[in-house]
């Protein structure tokens, strides 16, 4: 039996206007439904419907003990004020910037994962009477567009007893799964206000050294997810030159047109709606609102969808980038305290878990070292009063600040410990590392380190690639290296060791590594060659100078593993180590090399120095003259 094709085409009949605008009513008109003790949704950040909320504050006499609930709310929502709290109560599931009046007993705040609001007004343990929303104005088959804030305000209009929107022709339309059936509106109030803009602050000089730091950690082909404070801005003004990222966000900002336009989003590595850049809402200016608004490159989805750990688990190489309060030596990070306040997450809770999860996926948190003006440590012993964890210490794998990145993920405590000293504030390294004695976190042999705990500068990071294609990364020796240095001194064959120290030691004592890590990058140098590994950077090669004040010359001395030996790694090092030497104005070198150490000599002899030697006692004393 053959089936025959449909005889017509099935697609919906055309709505005509004349059929929803006979029920459209004026705001003040829709607002008069709302009764005294309703709890009442309002759409969030540039979609909140303004002509809707202004009739509603003008009510607010009658409205007594009426429930506001909301995500986040811009311009001056004057609900919040105190005349104003004596008639309306407000819920928060977000504490931004512009709610500290929350910490005055002006409203509440639910604490919630963004993902599971949807779950709360679905099941009816959070029932929605009215929902206030703003829509496009419907297609040729009667469909709305959420426009800029699809987020939880699509759960809100499914499930509210009454839905009130706002019908605005300035609302750009944007793709994927934001529409609403305008049969499914129970009041129509056509009203053409502009929508609101966000225009977010320039990231400061510190948010940028932050960023530097993240954007080396985004691969190529990586999914990215981002917020809208100064970091993340910063972080996408610096992926124009990646290739092949995919973005899966909560929220976009104006700073992502610029990357489209670049050409690095196309998404096309992602395994989870692959070529498309996924976001719930956005908070810009109309030149991003122009330009999501029809575009197919852009799927825009609600919170269940795009917060859901479960689904970003799923997304390969999946990279979730968030903004902390306060981090403590195991890793647990704050976003809220009753000494420090609060900064809202978001869905960055579950974006953390997800990434945390997912094949190649990382969770970054990000933070300035201090606050008040320098004044207070973010980094600290234990979290402050009333914290609230967002990140446990199980699944961060990155905290960056401005002195550089501690990887925490699988690493013990006192790793833990000293990678987040080292990247606070200097004027609170001291005071941390006692306190990581005290508590047990760290060994008190490393007491004597006090006032050593520096880092490189990032600038002296460099790469060589060797002749078989393997790319070798140098960057300064960092204070958490003690374990790497280690690992590198004991692959080390007798040779080598004896080449290197001139004598034929069987392991070499803690406190001289200690010596080898904890260096001040002013007298003393050091580089090291890394490759990666899943546990983190395998240390291959160092190179070290060690400055004579009297003789404005400084010591160089190079370790190379022997399996990378002869592949010109120690040229590579004494050539760059030259570079640094002359900037930080020191006059040369000298080294000391056994006479059958003759690799050693060969790479002197290729440094481009005027070089003076003597030979005594089977050792030759170098003297590398940079003039």
């Amino acid at each position: 039996m053959v089936e025959s094709n449909p005889p017509y085409d099935e697609r919906p009949e055309p709505i005509r206007r004349s059929s929803y605008e006979s029920s459209a009513l004026s705001a003040s008109e829709a607002i008069a439904t709302i009764r005294p003790g309703q709890r009442v949704f309002i759409g969030t950040g540039c979609g909140q419907p303004q002509a809707l909320v202004e009739a509603l504050l003008a009510r607010a006499s009658e409205l007594e003990g009426t429930e506001i609930v909301h995500l986040l709310t811009l311009a001056e929502p004057a609900y919040r004020h105190k005349e104003l709290a004596e008639h309306f109560h407000i819920n928060s599931f977000f504490i931004a910037d512009n709610l500290a009046d929350t910490q005055q007993c002006l409203g509440d705040y639910t604490p919630i994962f963004l993902s599971d609001i949807p779950k709360l007004f679905h099941s009816g343990r959070l029932p929605l009477d009215v929902a206030l929303i703003q829509v496009t104005e419907p297609n040729e088959y009667g469909m709305c567009s959420l426009g800029v804030s699809v987020d939880i305000t699509k759960s809100a209009a499914e499930n509210a007893a009454l839905v009130i929107a706002q019908m605005n022709p300035e609302m750009p339309w944007t793709m994927g799964d934001s529409m609403l059936a305008v049969h499914d509106i129970d009041i129509i109030v056509p009203a053409k206000t502009p929508i609101l803009e966000a225009r977010l602050p320039s990231p400061t000089e510190v948010s940028r050294r932050i960023a530097e730091y993240i954007a080396a950690l985004i691969p190529n082909g990586s999914t990215v997810e981002l917020g809208i404070r100064e970091v993340p801005i910063a972080i996408l003004e610096l992926l124009k030159d990646k290739r092949d990222l995919g973005i899966h966000t909560e929220v976009l900002s104006d700073a992502i047109v610029d990357v489209a336009e670049s050409g690095a989003l196309t998404g096309v590595r992602k395994n989870i709606d692959r070529g498309k850049i996924v976001a719930g809402m956005c908070m810009g200016t109309r030149r991003l609102y122009d330009y999501v608004n029809c575009n197919p490159a852009f799927s825009f989805r609600p919170a269940e969808y795009v917060s859901d750990p479960n689904l970003i688990s799923q997304q390969h190489n999946m990279v979730a980038i968030c903004v902390g309060l306060e981090v403590d030596l195991t890793g647990q990070v704050s976003a809220r305290s009753a000494e420090t306040g609060f900064l809202g997450m978001g869905s960055h809770v579950d974006f953390i878990h997800g990434a945390s999860r997912a094949a190649g996926g990382k969770s970054i948190v990000a933070m300035e070292s201090t606050s008040d003006s320098d004044a207070v440590s973010r980094i600290v012993p234990q979290l402050s009063r009333g914290a609230s964890v967002v990140a446990t210490c199980n699944e961060v794998h990155y905290i960056v600040t401005e002195f550089g990145v501690a990887y925490l993920h699988g690493k013990s405590l006192q790793e833990r410990a000293m990678a987040l000293i080292s990247i606070a504030h200097p004027t609170f390294r001291a005071e941390l590392l006692r306190a990581a004695i005290d508590d047990n976190y760290i060994s008190s042999d490393l007491a004597s380190i006090e006032g050593k705990i520096f880092v490189g500068p990032q600038e002296l990071r460099a790469s060589y690639v060797v002749e078989a294609g393997t790319q070798i990364n140098f960057r300064p020796m960092h204070p958490t290296d003690d374990k790497p240095m280690r690992e590198l001194f004991n692959s080390l064959g007798k040779q080598t060791i004896y080449y290197r120290f001139m004598s034929n030691i069987a392991r070499i004592p803690q406190k001289q590594v200690q010596d080898f890590v904890y260096i001040d990058y002013r007298s003393d140098m050091a580089i090291v060659g890394t490759i990666p590994e899943a546990h983190g950077d395998e240390i291959i090669a160092i190179g070290r100078y060690y400055l004579n004040p009297r003789t404005n010359l400084a010591e160089v001395a190079f370790i190379v593993r022997d399996d990378w030996q002869r592949q010109g790694i120690g040229t590579f090092m004494l050539k760059y180590l030259i570079s640094v030497a002359k900037r930080n104005g020191i006059a040369g070198f000298t080294a000391e090399v056994l006479r059958d150490n003759k690799a050693m000599q060969a790479v002197f002899a290729k440094s481009g120095c005027q070089i003076h030697s003597r030979l005594e006692d089977r050792v030759y004393s170098f003297e590398l003259d940079f003039a």
